[in-house]
C-alpha cells in the first residue's frame, strides 16, 4: 500500500515518508509463531484416532482466526499508516478499509514536540504533537521512528517554509501597487 503520488501538488517534494516504527510488528509476528507452534504440537503430541482430527480442526481454526485478527490486520494497519512530510505540508494518512488523511500546511504549525518514554528511547522512536493553527489544531503521530531527528526535520522545513513566505510590509507594497494600476515588479 504505497502512498499515492498524486496528492503532492505539482513542485512539492517528499522529505520523508515514513510508517510507524518497526516494534508494531513484534506482536504479529509473536501470534504467527505462536499460533504455528501450537498447531505443530497438537500433530505431534496428539494421539491417534478421531479426537485428533476433530482436535486438529479446531485448534487450526482458532490458530488461524487468530494470526488473521491478532497479526494480519495489525500488520495491515502499520502498512497503511503513512507519515509523509514534504516542502509544503505534513499529511498524515490511516485507515485500511476506510481512510483518514490530514493535511497540515507547513505554515499553520505552531508548534511541535516529541515525548519519549524509557522503552520507546531503547526502540529509537517516540510520539510527536504538532499543533497547528486551525480547528483541529492537535495532531498526534504514534511511534515515530527516530523521533528526534523527525521533529528536527519539522523544525527546519516550518523555517524554510517562513523565510519563503513575503513579509507583511512586502504583501503591503504589493497590494498598494495593484490598487493603483501598477503592474507588480518581477521577483528575482
Amino acid at each position: 500500500m504505497a502512498f499515492p503520488e498524486d496528492v503532492l501538488t505539482e513542485d512539492e517534494h517528499v522529505v520523508l515518508h515514513l510508517h510507524p516504527h518497526w516494534k508494531a510488528l513484534v506482536r504479529p509476528v509473536a501470534v504467527t509463531v505462536l499460533a504455528v507452534a501450537v498447531v505443530v504440537a497438537v500433530l505431534v503430541l496428539a494421539p491417534d484416532g478421531a479426537g485428533r482430527a476433530v482436535l486438529l480442526a479446531l485448534l487450526g481454526g482458532l490458530a488461524l482466526v487468530g494470526v488473521l485478527w491478532f497479526a494480519l490486520w495489525p500488520v495491515l494497519v502499520w502498512r497503511a499508516t503513512h507519515y509523509l512530510f514534504t516542502d509544503e505540508r505534513v499529511l498524515i494518512q490511516r485507515g485500511v478499509l476506510s481512510r483518514d488523511r490530514r493535511d497540515i500546511p507547513l505554515t499553520r504549525v505552531t508548534d511541535h514536540a516529541m515525548q519519549q518514554r524509557f522503552s520507546e528511547r531503547l526502540f529509537g522512536c517516540g510520539t510527536l504533537t504538532i499543533d497547528s493553527a486551525g480547528e483541529r489544531g492537535r495532531s498526534v503521530l504514534g511511534d515515530v521512528p527516530q523521533v528526534g531527528r523527525v521533529q528536527t526535520t519539522l523544525y527546519e522545513l516550518v523555517e524554510a517554509q517562513y523565510d519563503r513566505q513575503p513579509s507583511g510590509d512586502e504583501l503591503g507594497e504589493a497590494l498598494t501597487e495593484v490598487q493603483d494600476g501598477k503592474p507588480l515588479r518581477e521577483s528575482g
